[in-house]
């Protein structure tokens, strides 16, 4: 069977996918199989996009927006977690990492919401696992999960691709976030670049994800820096480029996010991830990357 590939456009950028060598499917329906498999991630990345898109008012993440400030609202387990995950990051990054940050990204010109808040302040953000709720202690919220739901959408579409037998393949979104599902035929891992310069660092992924955030990565194109420190509201500059890797995509992708923000890895960062950061970042040691 050819390698199949599939993409479709999502959260404003561009997820691609590729099943290799059958991805571990049988040999008399690998091509049916895989595409099948294929086009279930595909639709799950498709539905996250639509339950996660901050600047539609008929996503559920507008509908808590809305309404969590007066009243508690119910999320099934894999909305919840991913909310549990956030908030946990937050914790440990002592606000480096914040989904309430839509107002600051706003105040900066960065991006409006379908449902405008006035606050900064992820204290405020409440979850109750006996009932699987959300709510706000305080108004003037607006949620923005743009930090982790690249990720989050790549950890539920390969769950999809390891339930339906693929074992090789490789996804991302926007080539940023990426997803490793076992290796390629004869290789010891997928070879992934951290950045899109000549010469930029690679590693190799298996049955792991990678995370890239730069700070500057819209520089010279007219945009601002696109990554805003919560904490003081204001956009980051020179803190450059950072990659985390581990076994989930969204912890990857809000990771990276906060480690550009802080400048460093602190002691909070999780165990079974690993933060590279390409030579010429400010945390760097000498060589091409150094391992936090």
């Amino acid at each position: 069977m050819a390698p199949l590939r599939l993409a479709t456009a999502a959260m404003g950028t561009r997820f691609e996918l590729v099943i290799l060598e059958g991805g571990g499917l049988q040999a008399a329906t690998a091509a049916a199989g895989a595409r099948a498999a294929g086009e279930a991630a595909i639709e799950e990345i498709e539905e996250w996009h639509r339950r996660l898109n901050r600047f539609s008012a008929d996503s559920l993440l507008s509908h808590i927006n809305r309404t969590a400030a007066h009243e508690r609202v119910r999320l099934d387990r894999e909305m919840f977690e991913l909310m549990a995950d956030a908030m946990t990051v937050w914790r440990a990054t002592g606000g480096a990492f914040d989904i309430t940050v839509a107002p600051a990204l706003a105040a900066q010109g960065l991006a409006e919401s379908a449902v405008m808040g006035s606050r900064v302040l992820g204290g405020a953000v409440r979850l109750r696992a006996e009932d699987w709720t959300i709510g706000f202690d305080e108004a003037g919220l607006s949620l923005d999960l743009g930090g982790l739901a690249k990720g989050h959408a790549l950890d539920c579409a390969g769950a999809i691709l390891r339930a339906q037998g693929v074992t090789s393949a490789l996804l991302h979104g926007g080539t940023s976030s990426v997803l490793a599902i076992g290796t390629p035929p004869g290789s010891a891992g997928w070879q992934v670049a951290i950045g899109a310069e000549p010469g930029a660092p690679t590693v190799r992924l298996r049955d792991e994800a990678l995370s890239v955030s730069d700070s500057q990565s819209q520089i010279g194109t007219g945009a601002a820096a696109h990554i805003v420190d919560p904490r003081s509201g204001l956009p980051v500059i020179g803190n450059g480029r950072v990659a985390v890797r581990g076994p989930s995509a969204r912890l990857a992708d809000a990771w990276s996010t906060a480690l550009v923000v802080l400048g460093r890895t602190p002691d909070t960062f999780p165990p079974g991830y690993q933060a590279l950061f390409p030579a010429g970042h400010p945390a760097a040691a000498p060589g091409l990357l150094s391992h936090g």
